[in-house]
C-alpha cells in the first residue's frame, strides 16, 4: 500500500513538471529552466544519495565517461527538448507522446541491441504508434502526407528519443540509481554553466517564474526520484513502471481542471498509447537459447525493466 501512495505522488509529481513547464515557457527560455533546475536540485540530490546509498564516490566516478554521455542526454539534451517542445505544443499532447517512450525504447534494443521481441510486443509497438500518430496529427492523418506536423510535436518526438538513447545506455552503468541522478545533475549543471552566462540565463525575475522555478526543483527533480526509489525497495520493477502511465492520465486530469479543452483525438490517442504500453511490456522479449558458460551475457534489454522509462 505504501508504495503504491510513493508511486501515485512521484507520477503525479511528474505530470505536474509538463503543466508546470508550459507555463513557464510562456515567460522563461528552455536553457534557462534546465540550467537552474540542475543547479539548484545538484547538492540536495548528493545528499540524498549519500544518505540513503552511501556509494564508494571513488568507484562511481571512475565511471566519469558513461556519465558525462548520460549526462548530456538525459539531463541536458532531454530536458531542453522537452521545454522547448512545452513552448510549441501544450502538456498534454507532450505527455501523451511521452507515454509511447517504452516501444520506442523497445524499437532501438531491436535496432542496435538485436533484441527479438514477442508477436505480442510488436502488437503494441504498432499500437502505440497508431496512438502517437492521432496525437501529433490532431486526427487529421493527411498532415503526415504534407508533413505538416507541428515544431512543438517534432521536438517531443526528438526529446522521447535522445531518452530512449539513453535508457538504453544507462542500462550498461552499475551505479546505484540515486547516486547515478546525482551526478548526472550535477555534471549538467556544470556543463550549462558557460551557455547560461552566454545567455545571460539569469534566475527568475517574477514570482510566477519563481515558484514554477521552485516547484520544478522540490517535486519533479527531488520528490519524484525520493519516492520513486523508496516504491522500488517495497515493489517490483514491472510493477512499478506500469505507474508511469499515470503520468498522461494525470496530465489529463490537471488540464481538465485548469479549464482547458482535450480533444477526441487526444482522448482515442491517449488510450491507444497506454494500451500499447501494457501490450509491449506483456510481450517483452523473446526467451532465448541458453548460452555455453563461456560465452559472455549481454546486457539486459532496456524492454525488460519499466523502471528505466522514468521521465526527468
Amino acid at each position: 500500500m505504501r508504495a503504491a501512495v510513493f508511486l501515485t505522488l512521484a507520477t503525479l509529481f511528474w505530470a505536474g513538471n509538463f503543466v508546470v513547464g508550459q507555463a513557464a515557457m510562456k515567460t522563461m527560455e528552455p536553457l534557462q529552466l534546465t540550467f537552474w533546475r540542475w543547479a539548484l536540485a545538484a547538492v540536495p540530490l548528493l545528499v540524498l544519495a549519500q544518505l540513503a546509498e552511501k556509494p564508494d564516490w571513488r568507484a562511481v566516478l571512475r565511471h566519469w565517461p558513461a556519465l558525462l554521455l548520460l549526462s548530456c542526454l538525459g539531463m541536458s539534451a532531454y530536458t531542453l527538448l522537452l521545454y522547448s517542445a512545452l513552448g510549441h505544443t501544450s502538456a498534454l499532447n507532450a505527455s501523451l507522446v511521452t507515454a509511447a517512450n517504452p516501444a520506442l525504447i523497445m524499437v532501438l534494443a531491436v535496432v542496435l541491441l538485436r533484441d527479438r521481441p514477442r508477436p505480442l510486443g510488436w502488437a503494441g509497438i504498432v499500437l502505440g504508434l497508431c496512438g502517437v500518430l492521432l496525437v501529433l496529427t490532431g486526427g487529421e492523418l493527411e498532415r503526415l502526407l504534407t508533413f505538416s506536423i507541428d515544431a512543438g510535436e517534432l521536438l517531443i518526438v526528438a526529446a522521447i528519443t535522445v531518452w530512449g538513447f539513453y535508457t538504453i545506455t544507462a542500462r550498461r552503468l552499475s551505479v546505484p540509481p540515486i547516486t547515478s541522478t546525482a551526478v548526472q545533475v550535477a555534471m549538467a549543471a556544470v556543463v550549462l554553466v558557460p551557455f547560461a552566462v552566454a545567455t545571460g540565463a539569469g534566475l527568475p525575475a517574477t514570482a510566477p517564474e519563481g515558484w514554477s522555478l521552485a516547484y520544478i526543483v522540490l517535486f519533479p527533480s527531488l520528490g519524484s526520484y525520493l519516492l520513486w526509489n523508496l516504491a522500488l525497495k517495497r515493489t517490483t520493477a514491472a510493477n512499478a513502471g506500469n505507474y508511469l502511465n499515470l503520468i498522461a492520465v494525470f496530465t489529463a486530469v490537471i488540464t481538465v481542471a485548469l479549464g482547458q479543452p482535450v480533444t477526441v483525438p487526444q482522448v482515442l490517442g491517449g488510450l491507444l498509447v497506454i494500451s500499447g504500453v501494457l501490450l509491449t511490456s506483456a510481450g517483452g522479449k523473446a526467451p532465448q537459447r541458453p548460452r555455453s558458460s563461456k560465452s559472455t551475457s549481454s546486457p539486459p534489454s532496456p524492454s525488460s525493466s519499466p523502471a528505466e522509462f522514468r521521465p526527468r
